[in-house]
């Protein structure tokens, strides 16, 4: 283990060798945490973090997720399917196994969410609240998600937390638009291929403030209704060039803009796993959607948020677009 002090308290992390699920893992290690993480490679894993500990298993199988919740206080749901492959198949018979083990030792559920539950009916202005009438596959299956963590709530015994955000970045393990679609990882950036149309709005999280959002309404427990749900603003890009003038600033040079090429992404969806999934959600780029943070201004005091130039010079020296110092 590691010389940090521990609180005597520990988190299950599923999902730990992921963004959003390294990022809480890290946080919640640095808070003095015990971190057990569930991977299919534990020697792996382990180099990067040897103060973990690594579980052997799979969380599609009940009982190593059973086995690794021994003892937790959290599970942080943080895990998908490896490469997106049979999501629709895997995600929620895995969220049931966490249900499932939470249950039995009592623990409180954390779930990073996202918008893709909300349909065009709700937009732009989505609230905790607003009705859930998705049109895409993926947004369904994020429906029944939360379904079924709010019935295990309900049910008294499995307090759940869901934090949703806009797009990820940051982070070198994180799949998302910034890393995938608009630089390339490894390269210097030159041009940067922008999805969205000019003038129109989006809504960015920078994997960190999410992370650090979530760890601090860990922190706050039993102070928190049963079923908690909250929504971050993040970074609001009111006219789709903020991020990309954030991209020159930390560069300190012009960059190309260059439109994405929407018109392949039917093509390679077949063949490509993360193709298909920006096809499906392309529709968030098509309009204006913004979550507000007033509930949970409400009961942090302020929002997680790092300033735009710091994250995007982070993201892009995590992914190896800037130059060695």
């Amino acid at each position: 283990m590691s010389n940090q002090t521990e609180n005597g308290k520990t988190a299950l992390i599923l999902g730990a060798t992921g963004g959003i699920g390294g990022a809480v893992a890290d946080g919640l290690a640095a808070r003095g945490w015990r971190i057990r993480a569930l991977t299919r490679d534990v020697a792996q894993a382990a180099r990067r973090r040897p103060d973990f500990d690594w579980i052997q298993g799979d969380a599609m199988l009940v009982g190593d997720v059973l086995k690794a919740a021994a003892g937790a206080e959290v599970i942080v749901h943080a895990v998908n399917p490896p490469g997106y492959r049979n999501w629709g198949q895997l995600v929620l018979p895995m969220l049931d196994n966490t249900i499932a083990a939470a249950k039995s030792v009592g623990a409180r559920i954390v779930l990073p969410g996202t918008v893709y539950n909300f349909g065009p009916d709700v937009f732009p202005n989505v609230s905790e609240d607003s009705a859930q009438r998705p049109k895409t596959r993926k947004g369904a299956i994020r429906v029944q998600m939360e379904r079924r963590l709010r019935a295990a709530a309900e049910q008294g015994d499995t307090p759940v937390i869901i934090v949703r955000a806009g797009d990820f970045f940051g982070g070198s393990r994180a799949n998302s638009w910034f890393s995938q679609a608009m630089v390339t990882p490894g390269k210097p950036v030159n041009s940067i291929t922008y999805p969205g149309k000019a003038g129109l709005g989006h809504q960015w999280a920078y994997l960190p403030d999410v992370a650090e959002t979530m760890i601090r309404l860990i922190e706050k427990g039993d102070e928190l209704p049963t079923f908690a749900v909250y929504h971050m603003r993040g970074h609001w890009d009111g006219d789709g060039r903020q991020m990309i003038d954030a991209v020159r600033r930390v560069l300190g040079h012009a960059v190309k803009v260059k439109a994405f090429p929407w018109i392949i992404v039917p093509l390679a969806a077949p063949f490509v796993p993360f193709m298909r999934e920006l096809r499906e959600m392309s529709y968030l780029w098509k309009v204006p959607v913004e979550m507000r943070n007033d509930k949970l201004v409400a009961v942090l005091g302020e929002e997680p948020h790092t300033p735009i130039d710091e994250a995007v010079r982070s993201t892009l020296a995590a992914i190896g677009c800037l130059p060695a110092a």
